[in-house]
């Protein structure tokens, strides 16, 4: 902001999360258009539910999977441990209850529709970086046109899930892998990339970036990222850089 005091910014900011607006201490001559990447995180990000905890109700044991899921976005939890601890409640479902909690539980959130779109209008490369799991990243990038998504892959067998993932687990590192990667190989700098993100695993992505954006988050996210979203939808990014 033009003119503002920064010995104000953290007072301002206060005042204004205490009164229920969204603020966020800018460059005034940055456009959204001025971006080249955005890398999001899914589950409460993008869309707006925890897919493993939904996956976990159909089964009934929503209550504990939901109560592991919640501490290691607090960071309270090493998240691969409680991903694969969580996971392993999970053996045993048949593979429908994931197409079920595609089709009927998963929405993108508000301003998501408008922040994509914008994306396209503008150039803008969308990846998609999820500690979730890839039944959801590969049909999200099919129906909204992203451009790349990574996340886990369960192990299905038979038609049910067994328990067990395949491969490497896709956690903060590799979140901040894959940003700097796709970044390189499109030859941006730094100050080029926009991301999002709403628990502790998206920091080390989030400090990464040029703009890092928590949205909706948990309060040790808030407190760390560039700008925090706490009241508006996605597209609060788009009147913030219009």
């Amino acid at each position: 902001m033009r003119g503002a005091d920064p010995a104000r910014r953290a007072d301002v900011l206060e005042r204004c999360r205490r009164h229920g607006y969204d603020a966020a201490y800018i460059d005034d001559d940055r456009r959204f258009a001025d971006f080249r990447l955005l890398v999001s995180d899914m589950d409460s990000t993008l869309i707006n539910i925890e897919c493993i905890d939904e996956i976990a109700d159909i089964k009934g044991i929503k209550p504990q999977v939901a109560e592991i899921t919640e501490r290691a976005m607090r960071g309270e939890l090493d998240f691969s441990a409680a991903l694969r601890e969580r996971v392993a409640l999970l053996a045993g479902l048949p593979e429908e209850a994931l197409r079920q909690v595609y089709e009927q539980r998963l929405r993108l959130n508000p301003g998501a529709s408008e922040l994509l779109a914008a994306c396209k209008r503008h150039g803008v490369r969308t990846l998609l970086v999820s500690g979730g799991f890839t039944y959801f990243t590969d049909r999200l990038k099919a129906d909204y046109g992203l451009d790349q998504a990574y996340a886990n892959q369960l192990e299905i067998v038979d038609g049910r899930l067994t328990g067990r993932l395949v491969g490497d687990i896709v956690d903060a590192e590799a979140k901040r892998r894959l940003l700097i990667a796709t970044r390189d190989a499109l030859g941006l700098a730094p100050g080029q990339v926009l991301a999002v993100g709403d628990g502790a695993n998206d920091l080390p992505m989030l400090r990464e970036a040029g703009v890092g954006i928590a949205y909706h988050a948990k309060p040790r996210v808030s407190a760390e990222a560039d700008i925090a979203i706490e009241h508006g939808g996605l597209d609060a990014i788009l009147r913030l850089y219009h």
